[in-house]
């Protein structure tokens, strides 16, 4: 089968699609589509993951697996709301102890006055 062009591709911005979001989305194709997606895959890029999950599912579905709706809308290819950093704002930090060691704009104590 020789591959089809980028846009006969059953699955839109392909090219772009990290391989999570492939493996999820590979499952609502029928064999003919990943057949081409696979054909296209080799063709250009030929990542081993990919190829790898591809080979797998075909299996699949020759062993009586159906393709399934999948959920296309969750893309983890687009980073969402994080919940990294602080949630403390500057404003909540006011008035609150240096460390003991210090900061530039206030050294800390040696050991031998903190108590006095």
């Amino acid at each position: 089968m020789s591959a089809p062009r980028r846009d006969e591709l059953p699955l839109a911005d392909y090219d772009h699609l990290p391989v999570p979001a492939l493996r999820d989305r590979i499952r609502s194709l029928t064999t003919e589509e990943l057949e081409q997606l696979l054909a296209y895959e080799q063709e250009h890029a030929d990542r081993l993951p990919v190829v790898m999950a591809m080979h797998t599912r075909l299996e699949e579905l020759k062993q009586g697996a159906t393709p399934t709706s999948g959920r296309h809308d969750i893309r983890p290819e687009q980073p969402g709301g994080t919940r990294h950093g602080s949630a403390i704002s500057g404003e909540e930090t006011k008035g609150a102890s240096p460390p003991p060691h210090g900061v530039p704009a206030q050294p800390g104590r040696p050991k031998g006055d903190r108590w006095s």
